[in-house]
């Protein structure tokens, strides 16, 4: 029941949208047309704070410096993961590829794999939203924006790493 509800919701939206455009004599087509000039202008209008962020990405992975914090941290925090710490905050596309290697490399059943799951799925572009967001609508001052953000990433990193532990590695030792 749900397969077939699903198979036609979306054009039954779509009708249903045009009929009440018809009904209000909206028209349709012209306001498309504008409405997608305004999505073309956002788009060209972004372009340079996702030139930026993707650079920021690539030399920071060339620099050598998520090697140096691998090493610092991999005491506290599993390793393979800290990639993908440094890269969430960033770029949401970056963090999947990293994802995808953390993947490929440990097996989709393991510990890490699990850990890098639920550090995507609970976890924020934050850099990349105030960047690219923000500055498409003209916003200079972030006010505390920037520090809720990395707070909450904080916070995502530490009950990531919490969680995991106890629905997938306690569980494993009772």
């Amino acid at each position: 029941m749900v397969e077939k509800i699903s198979l036609y919701i979306l054009p039954l939206m779509i009708l249903l949208i045009l009929c009440m455009a018809l009904y209000k004599k909206i028209p349709v087509y012209e306001e498309f047309i504008e409405g997608a000039k305004d999505g073309f202008n956002v788009a060209v209008s972004i372009i340079p704070y996702l030139v930026a962020i993707i650079v920021a990405v690539s030399m920071f992975k060339a620099s050598g410096a998520i090697d140096i914090i691998q090493n610092l941290v991999h005491n506290i925090i599993p390793a393979d993961i800290v990639p993908l710490i440094i890269t969430r905050p960033l770029s949401g596309s970056a963090a999947l590829g990293v994802f995808s290697e953390i993947v490929s490399s440990t097996g989709a059943d393991s510990y890490i794999t699990k850990l890098a799951a639920i550090m995507i799925g609970s976890s924020e572009t934050t850099f990349y939203v105030l960047a690219v967001y923000f500055g498409a609508v003209g916003i200079k001052k972030y006010r505390y924006a920037l520090l809720t953000g990395i707070i909450a990433d904080v916070t995502n990193i530490v009950l990531a790493i919490w969680a995991a532990h106890l629905f997938f590695l306690a569980s494993s030792v009772s």
